[in-house]
């Protein structure tokens, strides 16, 4: 049975590869189709990127170490119809040793322009699933009214005395990817 995670907990993983699945629902009255990406940044123990190629987003869909395989980009957040709209392979196994937290954001796409925000998404989580067994191991579902925001920490995975372990976020803003970028390089 799947853990429900709340804002700020934390687990350990006891598992070598998993998919992060992330889902959400756009309002169908705003008008414009929701264009939210699922981006990666693994970071050093400095809290930075050790390179750019470590930034893993749609035009950048593999980490250099081969552990982190990025999302497809679902373009208009129709394509889930319940299940995760983007998924984040991750392989912990091949993790390069020099990474020690691995960041998921979501954005929305040219929210200022199509005047979005995540006030106007609906049914938002990050799940982790077991890739051995197919079974969610657990599932954070963003509760918080993000009325203003345009970009959110889902969660992240981070080591901690040799083992691999996960942290519910949640933490909102109002910034597109360019900031997450700025902030981690």
């Amino acid at each position: 049975m799947a853990i429900n995670l709340q804002k700020g907990q934390r687990i350990t993983l006891g598992l070598s590869k998993v998919t992060l699945g992330l889902g959400w629902d756009p309002n169908t009255t705003s008008g414009a189709d929701f264009d939210l990406d699922a981006s990666v940044f693994c970071l050093g123990d400095n809290g930075k990127l050790p390179q750019d190629e470590y930034f893993i987003f749609y035009n950048n869909k593999f980490s250099p170490d081969g552990a982190v395989e990025g999302a497809d980009d679902d373009t208009t957040g129709g394509a889930s119809d319940g299940d995760d709209d983007e998924q984040i392979k991750v392989d912990l196994t091949k993790v390069d040793t020099k990474i020690q937290e691995i960041v998921c954001v979501v954005t929305i796409h040219d929210a200022s322009g199509r005047k979005q925000n995540f006030g106007q998404v609906r049914n938002s989580y990050i799940r982790i699933v077991d890739d051995s067994s197919g079974n969610e191991l657990a599932k954070y579902e963003l509760e918080e009214d993000f009325s203003i925001e345009t970009a959110v920490e889902f969660g992240r995975l981070y080591r901690k005395e040799g083992e691999w372990k996960f942290q519910a976020m949640g933490d909102g803003y109002q910034q597109d990817l360019g900031f997450f970028v700025s902030k981690y390089n």
